[in-house]
Protein backbone atom coordinates (compact mmCIF):
# COMPACT_ATOMS: atom_id res chain seq x y z
CA UNK A 1 0.00 0.00 0.00
CA UNK A 2 3.25 2.48 0.85
CA UNK A 3 4.54 1.91 -2.39
CA UNK A 4 1.24 2.32 -4.39
CA UNK A 5 0.65 5.78 -2.73
CA UNK A 6 4.61 6.79 -3.41
CA UNK A 7 4.43 6.06 -6.68
CA UNK A 8 0.93 7.96 -7.23
CA UNK A 9 2.17 10.76 -4.99
CA UNK A 10 5.51 11.06 -7.53
CA UNK A 11 3.36 10.57 -10.97
CA UNK A 12 1.06 13.40 -9.55
CA UNK A 13 4.05 15.64 -9.00
CA UNK A 14 6.04 15.62 -11.56
CA UNK A 15 2.87 15.70 -14.35
CA UNK A 16 1.96 18.61 -12.35
CA UNK A 17 5.23 20.41 -12.94
CA UNK A 18 4.92 19.71 -16.99
CA UNK A 19 1.19 20.51 -17.04
CA UNK A 20 1.92 23.78 -15.17
CA UNK A 21 4.59 24.80 -17.81
CA UNK A 22 2.12 22.86 -21.00
CA UNK A 23 -0.95 25.54 -19.57
CA UNK A 24 1.61 28.89 -19.41
CA UNK A 25 2.08 28.09 -23.69
CA UNK A 26 -1.37 27.39 -24.44
CA UNK A 27 -2.81 30.01 -22.33
CA UNK A 28 -0.59 32.47 -23.63
CA UNK A 29 -1.33 31.74 -27.32
CA UNK A 30 -5.12 31.24 -26.75
CA UNK A 31 -5.27 34.94 -24.57
CA UNK A 32 -3.68 36.03 -27.91
CA UNK A 33 -5.16 34.24 -31.28
CA UNK A 34 -7.94 32.70 -30.06
CA UNK A 35 -8.77 29.41 -28.24
CA UNK A 36 -10.62 27.30 -31.51
CA UNK A 37 -7.35 26.40 -32.83
CA UNK A 38 -5.25 26.15 -29.99
CA UNK A 39 -7.49 23.59 -28.39
CA UNK A 40 -7.55 21.42 -31.13
CA UNK A 41 -3.94 21.55 -31.00
CA UNK A 42 -3.91 20.54 -27.32
CA UNK A 43 -6.76 17.84 -28.19
CA UNK A 44 -4.21 16.36 -31.16
CA UNK A 45 -1.40 16.53 -28.57
CA UNK A 46 -2.94 14.51 -25.93
CA UNK A 47 -4.41 12.01 -28.30
CA UNK A 48 -0.88 11.26 -28.96
CA UNK A 49 0.21 11.24 -25.45
CA UNK A 50 -2.68 8.50 -24.61
CA UNK A 51 -1.56 6.27 -28.23
CA UNK A 52 1.97 6.39 -26.25
CA UNK A 53 1.08 5.23 -23.38
CA UNK A 54 -1.46 2.81 -24.27
CA UNK A 55 1.05 1.10 -26.34
CA UNK A 56 4.11 1.32 -24.38
CA UNK A 57 2.67 0.12 -21.02
CA UNK A 58 1.45 -2.93 -22.28
CA UNK A 59 4.61 -3.65 -24.11
CA UNK A 60 6.52 -2.98 -21.46
CA UNK A 61 4.90 -5.26 -18.90
CA UNK A 62 5.47 -8.18 -21.21
CA UNK A 63 9.56 -7.55 -20.49
CA UNK A 64 10.82 -10.18 -17.47
CA UNK A 65 10.29 -8.04 -14.60
CA UNK A 66 13.90 -8.12 -12.94
CA UNK A 67 15.09 -7.57 -16.66
CA UNK A 68 12.21 -4.05 -17.04
CA UNK A 69 13.32 -3.10 -13.44
CA UNK A 70 17.03 -2.64 -14.38
CA UNK A 71 16.22 -1.22 -17.41
CA UNK A 72 13.86 1.07 -16.10
CA UNK A 73 15.93 1.78 -13.19
CA UNK A 74 18.72 3.00 -15.21
CA UNK A 75 16.71 5.09 -17.51
CA UNK A 76 14.83 6.92 -14.44
CA UNK A 77 18.24 7.44 -12.50
CA UNK A 78 20.12 9.56 -15.81
CA UNK A 79 16.47 10.89 -16.04
CA UNK A 80 16.70 12.26 -12.27
CA UNK A 81 19.93 13.03 -12.39
CA UNK A 82 19.23 15.56 -15.42
CA UNK A 83 16.09 17.17 -13.27
CA UNK A 84 18.25 17.04 -9.41
CA UNK A 85 21.35 18.87 -11.57
CA UNK A 86 19.22 21.84 -12.75
CA UNK A 87 17.44 22.01 -9.40
CA UNK A 88 20.47 22.17 -7.54
CA UNK A 89 22.33 24.92 -10.09
CA UNK A 90 18.76 27.07 -9.87
CA UNK A 91 18.92 26.71 -6.01
CA UNK A 92 22.87 27.71 -5.44
CA UNK A 93 21.69 30.73 -8.22
CA UNK A 94 24.06 29.28 -11.04
CA UNK A 95 20.84 28.76 -12.68
CA UNK A 96 17.81 31.46 -13.01
CA UNK A 97 14.78 30.49 -11.32
CA UNK A 98 12.10 29.43 -13.21
CA UNK A 99 9.65 32.16 -13.77
CA UNK A 100 6.39 31.25 -15.04
CA UNK A 101 4.84 35.02 -15.68
CA UNK A 102 8.17 35.63 -17.00
CA UNK A 103 7.34 32.49 -19.74
CA UNK A 104 3.85 33.52 -20.41
CA UNK A 105 4.91 37.05 -21.43
CA UNK A 106 7.31 36.03 -23.88
CA UNK A 107 4.64 33.40 -25.45
CA UNK A 108 2.11 36.24 -25.55
CA UNK A 109 4.82 38.63 -27.02
CA UNK A 110 5.70 36.03 -29.92
CA UNK A 111 2.07 34.87 -30.55
CA UNK A 112 1.24 38.59 -31.14
CA UNK A 113 4.11 38.96 -33.63
CA UNK A 114 3.80 35.77 -35.58
CA UNK A 115 1.55 36.29 -38.75
CA UNK A 116 -2.03 36.00 -38.69
CA UNK A 117 -2.99 33.77 -41.87
CA UNK A 118 -5.61 30.97 -41.63
CA UNK A 119 -5.74 28.28 -43.54
CA UNK A 120 -8.88 26.09 -43.60
CA UNK A 121 -10.39 27.27 -41.23
CA UNK A 122 -7.27 27.39 -38.98
CA UNK A 123 -4.57 29.38 -37.06
CA UNK A 124 -1.30 26.94 -37.48
CA UNK A 125 0.15 28.82 -35.64
CA UNK A 126 -2.42 28.43 -32.28
CA UNK A 127 -2.78 24.80 -33.47
CA UNK A 128 1.31 24.17 -34.10
CA UNK A 129 2.30 26.25 -30.64
CA UNK A 130 -0.09 24.50 -28.49
CA UNK A 131 0.65 20.70 -29.92
CA UNK A 132 4.16 21.14 -29.83
CA UNK A 133 3.89 22.83 -26.15
CA UNK A 134 1.87 20.44 -24.67
CA UNK A 135 3.60 17.11 -26.84
CA UNK A 136 6.81 17.75 -25.67
CA UNK A 137 5.70 18.61 -21.74
CA UNK A 138 3.56 15.78 -22.18
CA UNK A 139 6.57 13.19 -23.24
CA UNK A 140 7.91 13.66 -20.10
CA UNK A 141 5.24 12.71 -18.27
CA UNK A 142 3.74 9.99 -20.48
CA UNK A 143 7.67 8.52 -19.92
CA UNK A 144 7.41 8.63 -16.23
CA UNK A 145 3.68 7.11 -16.56
CA UNK A 146 4.80 4.01 -18.42
CA UNK A 147 8.34 3.45 -16.74
CA UNK A 148 6.06 3.46 -12.88
CA UNK A 149 3.34 1.55 -14.32
CA UNK A 150 4.72 -1.00 -15.88
CA UNK A 151 7.73 -1.87 -13.15
CA UNK A 152 5.35 -2.21 -9.99
CA UNK A 153 2.63 -3.54 -12.41
CA UNK A 154 -0.12 -0.11 -11.58
CA UNK A 155 -0.21 1.45 -15.29
CA UNK A 156 -3.49 2.50 -14.03
CA UNK A 157 -2.67 3.50 -11.06
CA UNK A 158 0.10 6.15 -12.47
CA UNK A 159 -2.62 6.93 -15.60
CA UNK A 160 -4.47 7.92 -12.74
CA UNK A 161 -1.91 10.07 -11.06
CA UNK A 162 -0.98 11.90 -13.93
CA UNK A 163 -4.70 12.93 -15.17
CA UNK A 164 -5.27 14.21 -11.89
CA UNK A 165 -2.15 16.44 -12.03
CA UNK A 166 -3.61 17.65 -15.17
CA UNK A 167 -7.14 18.21 -14.43
CA UNK A 168 -5.57 19.96 -10.77
CA UNK A 169 -3.60 22.44 -12.95
CA UNK A 170 -6.45 23.36 -16.02
CA UNK A 171 -9.25 23.73 -12.99
CA UNK A 172 -6.97 26.13 -11.36
CA UNK A 173 -5.58 27.93 -14.35
CA UNK A 174 -9.37 28.55 -15.41
CA UNK A 175 -9.90 30.02 -11.50
CA UNK A 176 -6.54 31.97 -11.90
CA UNK A 177 -6.92 32.89 -15.77
CA UNK A 178 -3.60 33.21 -16.28
CA UNK A 179 -0.19 31.58 -15.54
CA UNK A 180 0.19 29.66 -12.46
CA UNK A 181 2.81 32.02 -11.51
CA UNK A 182 2.91 30.95 -7.74
CA UNK A 183 3.16 27.41 -7.78
CA UNK A 184 6.34 26.93 -5.95
CA UNK A 185 7.49 25.07 -9.59
CA UNK A 186 11.34 25.59 -8.82
CA UNK A 187 10.60 23.69 -5.59
CA UNK A 188 8.87 20.86 -6.88
CA UNK A 189 10.83 20.45 -9.42
CA UNK A 190 13.88 20.13 -6.86
CA UNK A 191 11.50 17.30 -5.21
CA UNK A 192 10.74 15.76 -8.54
CA UNK A 193 14.26 15.05 -9.08
CA UNK A 194 15.22 13.29 -6.43
CA UNK A 195 12.16 11.53 -6.45
CA UNK A 196 12.97 10.16 -9.88
CA UNK A 197 16.42 9.69 -9.04
CA UNK A 198 15.69 7.32 -6.32
CA UNK A 199 13.54 5.38 -7.85
CA UNK A 200 15.89 4.89 -10.21
CA UNK A 201 18.12 3.26 -7.37
CA UNK A 202 15.41 1.52 -6.20
CA UNK A 203 14.47 -0.59 -8.79
CA UNK A 204 17.72 -0.41 -11.01
CA UNK A 205 18.79 -2.08 -7.91
CA UNK A 206 16.39 -4.53 -7.66
CA UNK A 207 17.01 -5.31 -10.94
CA UNK A 208 20.70 -6.01 -10.07
CA UNK A 209 19.77 -8.61 -7.65
CA UNK A 210 20.31 -6.26 -4.46
CA UNK A 211 17.50 -6.74 -1.97
CA UNK A 212 16.83 -4.11 -0.41
CA UNK A 213 15.66 -4.26 3.77
CA UNK A 214 12.31 -3.41 4.21
CA UNK A 215 11.56 -3.75 1.35
CA UNK A 216 9.56 -0.99 -0.62
CA UNK A 217 9.43 0.95 2.43
CA UNK A 218 13.59 1.45 1.79
CA UNK A 219 12.48 3.77 -1.04
CA UNK A 220 11.67 6.49 1.89
CA UNK A 221 15.31 6.29 3.20
CA UNK A 222 16.85 5.96 -0.70
CA UNK A 223 14.49 9.83 -0.94
CA UNK A 224 15.61 11.52 2.21
CA UNK A 225 19.55 10.52 1.96
CA UNK A 226 19.21 11.75 -1.84
CA UNK A 227 17.63 14.72 -0.62
CA UNK A 228 19.82 15.41 2.20
CA UNK A 229 22.94 14.96 -0.30
CA UNK A 230 21.09 17.12 -3.05
CA UNK A 231 20.40 19.98 0.04
CA UNK A 232 23.84 19.95 1.21
CA UNK A 233 25.22 20.31 -2.06
CA UNK A 234 23.31 23.20 -3.04
CA UNK A 235 24.40 25.02 0.18
CA UNK A 236 27.59 24.47 -0.46
CA UNK A 237 27.84 25.81 -3.86
CA UNK A 238 25.88 28.37 -2.66
CA UNK A 239 28.29 29.79 0.11
CA UNK A 240 30.83 28.85 -2.91
CA UNK A 241 29.29 31.50 -5.13
CA UNK A 242 28.73 34.03 -2.54
CA UNK A 243 32.67 33.59 -1.85
CA UNK A 244 33.56 34.00 -5.40
CA UNK A 245 31.36 37.09 -5.36
CA UNK A 246 33.70 39.50 -3.76
CA UNK A 247 36.82 38.25 -6.13
CA UNK A 248 34.70 38.66 -9.39
CA UNK A 249 34.30 42.50 -8.30
CA UNK A 250 37.50 43.31 -7.77
CA UNK A 251 38.99 41.65 -10.52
Amino acid sequence: MSSDVILFFATFLASGVEAVEALTIVLAVGVVRGWRSTLVGVGAASLVLVAVIAALGPALQNIPIGTLRFVVGALLLAFGVQWLRKAVLRASGYKPLHDEAEAFLREREEARSAGGAEKAGMDWYSFTVAFKGVLLEGLEVAFIVVTFGATKGRLGLATAAAAAAAVVVIVAGVVVRGPLERVPENTLKFAVGIMLTSFGIFWGGEGAGVDWPGGDVAILGIIGFIGLVSLALARALRRRRVALRPAEVGG
